[in-house]
């Protein structure tokens, strides 16, 4: 949900915004969005894919990181300045990182929808995400049991890498091997 209808905000005043309240707030390009408060499903999937790909990328060049945690997207060729808070992300370059948040791209982005954010996940951050290179971007609906999966292409499109709902198993084309069971997720 966008708060600042009609008029664009700086950085600076996003940051104050930020530091006078609980909320999570996302910003894209002099917008502010509010992220609404997590549903017991929403933690429940959340935790359950945080420990599936901890354990997975253990020892390896990547690490999962869950919200909230800030990303800057950074591209060299895109200007403006986009701070988003996915649920998880999986990132496998370490140059990014400050103090406070990363700066750059992550390899994968997973968000899990709520009833009230459908729209900003579908589609504003399904065409950022594609615009910066996110390699790998999942859609999980706790609402349906699915999980959708969007895959980068060589003309810099997402494609639709697979859907379930309910039952089966969901991969990674950017995690060689990973796989998870929709049961065992929404279980």
């Amino acid at each position: 949900m966008s708060l600042n209808k009609g008029s664009l905000i700086s950085i600076e005043k996003f940051f104050e915004m930020r530091s006078d309240t609980e909320f999570l707030l996302e910003y894209i390009d002099g917008i502010v969005y509010m992220s609404p408060s997590s549903s017991t499903k929403h933690q429940r999937v959340s935790s359950s894919l945080q420990l599936k790909l901890g354990n997975f990328l253990e020892s390896g060049p990547c690490e999962v990181f869950v919200a909230p945690y800030d990303i800057e997207l950074k591209k060299d060729s895109i200007e403006g300045c986009k701070i988003v808070i996915p649920d998880l992300s999986i990132i496998c370059n370490k140059d990014g990182f400050t103090e406070t948040r990363y700066q750059g791209v992550p390899n994968l982005i997973v968000e899990i929808l709520s009833p009230s954010n459908q729209s900003h996940d579908l589609i504003t951050k399904l065409n950022l995400y594609m615009k910066y290179g996110v390699s790998e971007y999942w859609i999980v609906n706790p609402m349906l049991d699915s999980i959708t999966v969007y895959v980068l292409n060589k003309e810099g499109m997402y494609e639709q890498f697979g859907v379930k709902t309910g039952k089966g198993k969901v991969t990674s084309s950017v995690l060689s091997g990973f796989a998870v069971d929709l049961e065992s997720v929404f279980g």
